[in-house]
């Protein structure tokens, strides 16, 4: 079974729904969702907020969190995905932000530095990954940890 057919399951099964906001994976998770027949018992929906703007008026990120930390960083990780669950009404919110590459964002961070998310209002779990690769193995790599997480954290629900 992959992946974000197991997320839609455990979700479904305790009678949870989710929300995303995306950033470096441009929408690939709520793709891997949607992919799922049934999946809108589940899944509301998700923003791609690629941009700061986006970030803040969308999703509720606090301006003066994105000028101290950056788009790319375990502050705005977690103030996405809690964002995300409020916006779209959501028990579960759940985020990934990062720097796919090639190129930096000039913050000196690494390109392959990926922050992942996932809150429902009460406890916010936020991982620091890593991910080597072009810019579509990174994404990939990306989509496919928040699955791996969203996964976990509605298990331990």
């Amino acid at each position: 079974m992959k992946t974000s057919e197991a997320v839609l399951r455990a979700l479904e099964a305790r009678g949870l729904t989710l929300a995303t906001a995306e950033s470096c994976t441009g929408g690939m998770v709520g793709t891997a969702l949607t992919a799922i027949p049934g999946s809108s018992k589940s899944y509301l929906g998700g923003v791609v907020s690629y941009t700061n703007g986006v970030k803040a008026k969308l999703v509720g990120v606090p301006q003066a969190t994105l000028d101290a930390h950056g788009a790319v960083s375990r502050e705005t990780a977690e103030a996405m995905a809690q964002g995300a669950r409020k916006a779209i009404g959501a028990d579960i919110g759940a985020s990934v932000t990062g720097l796919a590459g090639p190129d930096g964002d000039g913050s000196g961070k690494p390109v392959g530095l990926v922050y992942t998310a996932v809150s429902n209002g009460k406890k916010t779990v936020c991982r620091e990954h890593r991910f080597s690769g072009d810019r579509a193995a990174v994404r990939r790599k990306a989509r496919n940890a928040l699955l791996h997480e969203i996964l976990e954290f509605v298990s331990e629900a």
